[in-house]
């Protein structure tokens, strides 16, 4: 049994602890929080990330250690290196935390982006408006996530309220982009150099947190490019494990943002979605294992609902008086931290959702009605938002349906749709957003 270590015990670690017992692995975790959800699938150091003792004790028990986000110090790191195997290397994790590291490795590499300007005072962000124009994005160099340590400049009147709203910092500029849309290229790579990729993923954003993501995305020749950009991180960084790259689309133009040195959000789709998930596939690139096939097992749709969980008693009993199968899934996030950034996070249940009763926020709704989330025969719909707060997923012959009804809590759902093909002309299977159109939830 091989034994891995895993600094961050959020909802990633735990998805990579899920992954794990299918292939005789046993996880350790590394985090601070007192409830994290990766507890769920294996034993936690409760340490911080920069306790030296403490990530010494995590490589006592384990043949490789990875890691789950990137704020890991560095440092920490590299000195645990000569006793155990740290995969990818630090050195990756050293590129993705500054953005300017970042931005010239892409460059060295002939990676497109957009561009930008170092700033070190108030004097070079002005500097960088006569440059770059307007608007621009403020970001902080490091520890950046989820939109925060950043502000869009729309006139030079804001750059001394934008400072002061920031962290005291190096900081970067970068050029506004008028994307017409987002995308993530995903691969892995083997110690021995064999490297795989997943189908483009297109992601939305909004308020800096990925709300929904489908695969494959269109377009096979953003894809090969895309792809191939990824390729030339992994052979530069000598890396091993799963990395992700996220992307800006004009046009047919490709113009990199940021690249994560780890399992990644938008690749959740490939749990129910590919032959080999993106969290096998990390731990069998990190351990030596032959890595998995990531072809598409058809079309997939993750959206993500953020709030909180009802008691377990509750979603037992909606569950039990359910009798129908589905290709949904749901993964919930269960970090009872509010202080952790997890704790927004999914938990996976990989549990039947048909019948389920699945409430959220009415302002965490995917707010485009009659928006396609997939492509082809399988199609996922989102509602507008309102008052509507609850739904749960019920079965017709010619097409499954997600109803939304009146509920009172406001928990998580990440739901994850694969569907396999080919498929008979719509609608022979259809997953659909509809509000009001069942009886409504009743509270006990």
């Amino acid at each position: 049994m091989t034994r891995v270590g895993i600094i961050g015990a959020g909802q990633l670690g735990q998805m990579l602890g899920q992954a794990g017992a299918g292939l005789d692995i046993t996880c350790t975790f590394l985090d601070p929080s007192p409830s994290p959800p990766a507890a769920a699938t294996g034993p936690v150091i409760r340490a911080a990330y920069d306790d030296a003792t403490a990530l010494r004790e995590l490589a006592a028990q384990s043949d490789v250690l990875t890691y789950e986000f990137e704020n890991v110090p560095v440092a920490t790191l590299s000195g645990v290196a000569d006793v155990v195997p740290v995969l990818p290397p630090p050195a990756a994790l050293a590129a993705a935390q500054d953005r300017l590291s970042e931005k010239r490795l892409f460059e060295e590499l002939d990676i497109p982006i957009a561009d930008y300007r170092a700033i070190d005072n108030e004097a070079d962000v002005h500097e960088a408006i006569a440059a770059l124009g307007l608007p621009l994005v403020l970001k902080t160099r490091r520890f950046g996530y989820d939109g925060k340590g950043q502000v869009v400049l729309r006139s030079a009147s804001q750059v001394s309220a934008a400072l002061a709203g920031l962290p005291d910092a190096p900081l970067i500029a970068e050029q506004w982009i008028a994307f017409d849309r987002e995308v993530s290229a995903i691969g892995v790579r083997s110690a021995d150099g064999a490297t795989r990729f997943y189908p483009l993923t297109e992601n939305e954003h909004r308020d800096g947190i990925l709300r929904i993501s489908r695969a494959p995305a269109t377009s096979p020749g953003l894809a090969e490019r895309a792809n191939a950009c990824v390729g030339a991180l992994l052979a530069r960084l000598d890396y091993v494990g799963v990395l992700a790259l996220e992307f800006f689309v004009v046009g047919e133009t490709l113009l990199a943002n940021e690249f994560a040195p780890r399992v990644h959000n938008s690749g959740h789709w490939t749990i129910e979605g590919a032959a080999t998930s993106q969290f096998e596939n990390h731990l069998r690139a990190v351990t030596g294992l032959p890595l998995g096939s990531t072809e598409s097992s058809g079309h997939a749709a993750m959206v993500n609902l953020i709030g909180s969980l009802p008691p377990a008693s509750r979603r037992a009993a909606r569950s039990a008086a359910s009798s129908c199968t589905t290709t949904a899934r749901q993964h919930a996030a269960g970090a009872s931290s509010a202080t952790s950034r997890f704790a927004r996070r999914q938990r996976q249940a990989a549990t039947n959702a048909c019948g389920t009763w699945l409430p959220c926020c009415p302002r965490e709704t995917p707010r485009t009605a009659g928006r396609d989330l997939a492509h082809g025969s399988c199609r996922v719909w989102a509602i507008k938002s309102g008052y509507t707060h609850a739904f749960r997923i019920t079965r017709s012959p010619n097409f499954r349906l997600l109803r939304f009804h009146k509920h009172s809590r406001c928990p998580t759902w990440n739901i994850s749709n694969s569907m396999q093909q080919p498929f008979r002309p719509t609608p022979a299977i259809l997953i659909r957003v509809a509000p009001e159109q069942a009886t409504r939830a009743r509270e006990g």
